[in-house]
């Protein structure tokens, strides 16, 4: 579903604006319709964040042939950006408590931009997509806040591929735990 959600954004939103969609993650917002955070590169190598609402609209279209005209519903998903930030301008990511699964995260531009995610994977997503891409076209290390470190920079073990990675590493630490528990223990007495 996502895969379509990108090629449909990409094609009605960015394509024209000659950006290219890197990422995106569903977002809550007060609004009706369902809102994205997503993050673009321009031609010039210009990123950007914007907010996008999917609002779907119905529409009627006439179908058939000439002499049997009927009307049918069509619905249409119509994406625009409300917000629009450039990278260069995000000073701050503070994700407020690294020890509570919160998907709620500020974005701190020359004011602060609230944005709840629809879970914290999401979140942890966008930020590793935020820090990547200011690393390559800002040169520039992003200024990140309370945020579990390990989830975002890559370690010996983890590399930028993604939740997968993250989820085999609890389970070889499981696993490593087991096989000691399963370890007779010398009694020296």
């Amino acid at each position: 579903m996502s895969s379509l959600l990108r090629e449909e954004m990409q094609r009605v939103l960015f394509r024209p604006a000659k950006h290219r969609l890197v990422e995106f993650i569903e977002i809550e917002e007060p609004t009706p319709g369902r809102h994205f955070l997503c993050v673009s590169v321009g031609r010039k190598k210009v990123v950007q964040l914007s907010i996008v609402r999917c609002q779907i609209s119905r529409s009627t279209k006439k179908s058939g042939s000439k002499k049997l005209q009927t009307k049918r519903s069509s619905i249409q998903e119509c994406y625009k950006r409300t917000e629009i930030w450039s990278l260069h301008d995000l000073n701050l990511v503070d994700g407020r408590d690294p020890d509570v699964d919160d998907p709620c995260f500020l974005l701190h531009f020359d004011k602060v931009r609230i944005v709840t995610a629809i879970s914290c994977s999401a979140k942890y997503t966008m930020v590793r997509a935020l820090v990547a891409l200011s690393d390559r076209y800002c040169q520039r290390p992003l200024n990140l806040q309370n945020f579990d470190f390990p989830y975002i920079k890559p370690t010996t073990f983890y590399s930028n591929r993604g939740d997968c990675v993250v989820l085999s590493q609890i389970c070889l630490y499981a696993c490593n735990l087991v096989c000691l528990s399963l370890c007779p223990v010398p009694l020296d007495a």
